[in-house]
């Protein structure tokens, strides 16, 4: 069977590299990575059951756009609807893994950071649940939290912003 970091450097082969997919087999574990759309696909079947995982899209390579044509404009609108970007001069801390985020240890308790708190390197900001597994998310730098994206329960997927950070 493949550990999770195995799973996930497999993914990211496909999509640095390019590769049409990825197929690997052991122990009754078969993990299909398909690179041919614009998000890589996972497939997890285990032996007694079936089961599918969907992985985080992956960034599309960049192509050159055609030239500006009447059919063209009405797909830039949705573009002006997205949020704007984190703030000027912080620091975005991604998310590592596919997974549930959760603000708080436990239902009930306080979260680990709201806006406006000051963190320090290694100090946990939240718990992504994965295949049954509660990773905890550390900061990578020391700063104040600026921007918190997603809400607590919420899904995340691999390189999706969880926290901005004004680094101190």
């Amino acid at each position: 069977m493949l550990t999770f970091e195995q799973i996930k450097e497999l993914i990211e082969l496909v999509a640095e590299r390019g590769l049409q997919g990825l197929e690997v087999e052991r122990s009754g574990f078969r993990l299909k990575v398909d690179g041919q759309s614009t998000a890589p696909q996972v497939l997890y079947a285990a032996p007694a059951e079936t089961s599918y995982v969907q992985a985080a899209p992956q960034p599309a390579p960049s192509h050159p756009q055609p030239a500006a044509s009447p059919v063209a404009a009405p797909a830039a609108a949705p573009a002006a609807a997205q949020p704007a970007g984190p703030p000027a001069g912080s620091h975005v801390l991604t998310s590592p893994i596919v997974g549930t985020c959760y603000r708080a240890p436990s239902p009930g308790a306080p979260n680990f950071v709201e806006v406006g708190s000051r963190v320090k390197k290694g100090q946990v900001l939240c718990i992504i649940e994965a295949m049954k597994l509660m990773n905890e998310i550390e900061s990578d730098v020391d700063g104040e939290i600026l921007e918190i994206y997603p809400q607590n329960a919420q899904p995340v997927e691999f390189g999706e912003p969880l926290f901005a950070i004004r680094v101190a």
